[in-house]
């Protein structure tokens, strides 16, 4: 690289940097804001979809009768023998970057009886169990709990003009984590109950981010000591908006169940800028 190049790509990094502290100084917040009422949706697109800033909202499912129904005891006899897609991992990192690749979980198909005697610790089952199938399933394999949840929020719903694209239903325990161009494969158990990670050649190549945002190696990437992540907690009963073009990485603290909405994002100038800005980085990258 020329002098001059050298020169340019110093330029445009120091203009990221300027991006990322206006943005925190003009728009961005070190906290994710608490509403304690539902917002109507014009206050819904308004205050948070047009902005795109994340916040929680109380009150938005206060009268879901799974917020008391759905024990272990519930579940068990409501799904009993029910036949379910799991995934299964050596460390509780479902579609993450193992190495060089874009790892995917081991589907497993079991009752949904023997999947809470796994976490129960009832089985000699290796890895961590997780349900996370995001395909929709709580209107498909988890149908039988719609008449203790809705399939939408009808805020959400009015504001954004369409129902939500999917409505999943997640379940697992502290140890399933949640979190460019990776071969894809998958975890696969083998016979001596450790697993072995297998190419998966139908998918191809995915798009990822390699970075463990609780424990970056800085060696690899020293730009993100420029990040300053945002950490939030959604105890029960909450609903998280999170906007689009937002990483996230998600744990749980205990046993628990989620249930989400995804909303196509809108394709507009926003995603114009940030394709753009996604472009630049990858031309300094390679500079």
């Amino acid at each position: 690289m020329g002098s001059q190049e050298k020169y340019v790509t110093k330029q445009i990094q120091e203009r990221f940097r300027q991006l990322a502290k206006e943005a925190r100084d003009l728009y961005l917040t070190t906290v994710v804001p608490t509403l304690d009422h539902v917002p109507s949706p014009l206050e819904f697109h308004r205050d948070w979809v047009c902005p795109n800033k994340p916040v929680i909202i109380q009150g938005a499912i206060s009268h879901w009768p799974a917020l008391h129904r759905w024990t272990d005891e519930y579940l068990r006899n409501i799904l009993s023998d029910k036949e379910l897609t799991v995934a299964v991992t050596p460390n509780g990192y479902a579609d993450a970057v193992v190495g060089n690749k874009f790892v995917m979980p081991e589907e497993r198909t079991m009752s949904f009886t023997e999947f809470l005697d796994t976490l129960d610790q009832k089985t000699d089952s290796q890895g961590v169990f997780y349900i996370q199938k995001q395909n929709s399933n709580l209107t498909e394999e988890f149908h039988k709990l719609i008449p203790d949840a809705d399939v939408q929020l009808k805020f959400a719903t009015e504001a954004f003009g369409r129902l939500p694209d999917a409505s999943n239903f997640w379940m697992g325990d502290k140890r399933a984590v949640t979190s460019s161009n990776y071969q894809a494969a998958c975890y696969k158990e083998n016979d001596t109950g450790t697993f072995d990670i297998v190419d998966d050649h139908n998918t191809g190549e995915v798009p990822w981010i390699p970075l463990d945002p609780t424990n970056p190696d800085l060696d690899k990437f020293p730009q993100f000591a420029n990040a300053r992540p945002i950490q939030v907690t959604v105890n029960a009963g909450e609903t998280l908006y999170l906007p689009s073009l937002w990483f996230h990485h998600v744990q749980q603290s205990h046993r628990c169940i989620a249930v989400n909405f995804w909303y196509d994002m809108e394709f507009d100038i926003k995603y114009s800028y940030y394709k753009f800005v996604e472009s630049l980085v990858e031309v300094v990258g390679k500079g």
